[in-house]
């Protein structure tokens, strides 16, 4: 680890004594979380599934164990079957995400060592003695997740219990692995996480991963810092054999855009974003907390995706807008469907937290237990209609952090914005893509156009065409 003067001290631009402490060195060559889109029911009954969060088996160095003491119900009691569900119903069209008992969650394997020698290859990675342990994770008596274990340095992925529908995640995983590897030689201390979709529980086969190069915690100056950084990293991938196409893009949050040629998968690696891991953590807490949020997550996103208003490189909503907009609409029916989290989990989702315990921060959640036991359609149905007739967009900002809206206030991240979403931690507008009125009137007319048709036809053909949502094969 270097110390902070030396990478975070300047502003015009690189220091020069930067690049006498950290010179690149010749260096070596080197699950799926596919939540697949099925046909759903609008009115259907919600589908069964297990009711307990997956947890990373996440193993720190010499961290303490992070425990949460639940505020709420601890999810006991088992939902009875319904007396009028029948085959029937399984033969309509449903939606659904698979059931988390059958993709064991796996955490990055995160290391904070310098490699104690070369390495051979991307291969010698994968079969390198430290490389992470088999093993499955197991629930606690009573249902709650499991508990962290302590003693070693690593992290444990767990590929041996990955399925096929997670080979996604599991090559991304080994690239990962691979990458943090190589980037230790030229920053002994960096860890590389991955976040974004790939972890979230919300992405699909075919969604980038996203990775966070963390090398020391903290602000960092994105015109100065993380340019150089990652030019350095770029650097270092033009000498790796399964590194192709790195490009960096010097955007308000710079990235360097690559491809794995071994397993096909895009990357985008970003400098120090911190949040980015956190809010990842606190979406996969929501995605498993109930187990409809990821099939109506995953819905409502193809449904954006189909009528281009979920891209926010075009002016339009980013997915992950998307997604706390949905968690803001259950958390806000009359009968909340899930919980707010950083409420009545304050400490595990502490926006403080040391980065390396925040994987394990939400291990001891309970699955939540709603009153309100709605049909996926019936939601569906109820987050158009919130959205088109009801949630006032000139007047309010949407807050997933405190499960309510609040008015806008002048201050200049909600003053002139066509569309208010707070980020959970860092409070800053997710939705400030949308800085085009003709794209935000776009936005509110497709709300209220799907909302008819959805309202008229009770059926998801009329507003998402099957042959459209099926992924390719």
């Amino acid at each position: 680890m270097f110390p902070r003067a030396y990478i975070f001290s300047h502003k015009d631009g690189p220091a020069e004594h930067l690049s006498q402490h950290i010179l690149p060195h010749t260096v070596s060559q080197q699950q799926r979380i596919e939540a697949h889109l099925n046909e759903t029911n609008v009115t259907g009954p919600p589908t069964s599934v297990p009711r307990f969060i997956p947890t990373y088996q996440w193993t720190p160095a010499e961290l303490p164990d992070v425990s949460c003491s639940p505020n709420g119900v601890t999810g006991s009691n088992r939902k009875r079957r319904r007396p009028n569900q029948s085959q029937n119903d399984l033969k309509k069209q449903r939606f659904t995400s698979p059931g988390p008992s059958n993709q064991p969650a796996r955490n990055a394997n995160f290391t904070s060592q310098p490699v104690a020698g070369p390495v051979t290859g991307r291969e010698a990675c994968n079969s390198h003695s430290s490389d992470p342990t088999c093993s499955s994770p197991t629930s606690k008596p009573g249902g709650c997740v499991p508990s962290l274990r302590e003693g070693s340095h690593q992290s444990t992925f767990n590929p041996s219990s990955v399925n096929d529908k997670n080979d996604d995640l599991e090559k991304k995983e080994h690239c990962r692995a691979a990458l943090q590897r190589d980037i230790q030689t030229i920053f002994p201390g960096a860890q590389v996480f991955l976040a974004g979709s790939s972890l979230n529980g919300f992405g699909s086969r075919t969604s980038d991963a996203d990775l966070c190069l963390v090398i020391e915690e903290g602000a960092v100056n994105h015109r100065t810092d993380a340019v150089y950084v990652l030019s350095l990293v770029r650097t270092l991938f033009y000498k790796l054999s399964y590194i192709e196409r790195p490009q960096l893009i010097r955007a308000k949050v710079p990235i360097l855009k690559f491809r794995d040629r071994v397993s096909g998968v895009e990357f985008d690696l970003n400098f120090n974003n911190t949040v980015g891991i956190r809010n990842t953590f606190l979406l996969r807490t929501y995605a498993y907390v109930e187990k409809r949020v990821r099939p109506i997550i995953l819905v409502i996103k193809k449904w954006a995706s189909y009528y281009c208003i979920n891209d926010a490189s075009r002016g339009t909503l980013s997915s992950y807008t998307l997604v706390l907009m949905v968690l803001h609409y259950l958390q806000t029916l009359p009968d909340p469907v899930i919980p707010c989290l950083q409420m009545d989990y304050p400490e595990c989702f502490n926006p403080k937290m040391d980065i390396h315990l925040v994987p394990s921060g939400p291990s001891n959640i309970p699955a939540f237990v709603s009153k309100n036991q709605s049909s996926l359609g019936d939601l569906l149905l109820g987050f158009l209609k919130y959205y088109a007739t009801v949630f006032k967009w000139d007047k309010y900002v949407i807050s997933v952090r405190e499960a309510k809206t609040f008015p806008k206030t002048s201050c200049r991240e909600w003053r002139e914005k066509f569309i208010c979403v707070e980020e959970p931690f860092d409070r800053t507008n997710t939705a400030r893509a949308v800085h085009e009125r003709i794209k935000f009137e776009a936005i509110k007319a497709q709300f209220i156009k799907s909302y008819q048709v959805l309202q008229q036809r009770k059926d998801l053909n009329f507003i998402l065409p099957l042959k459209n949502t099926r992924p390719k094969r």
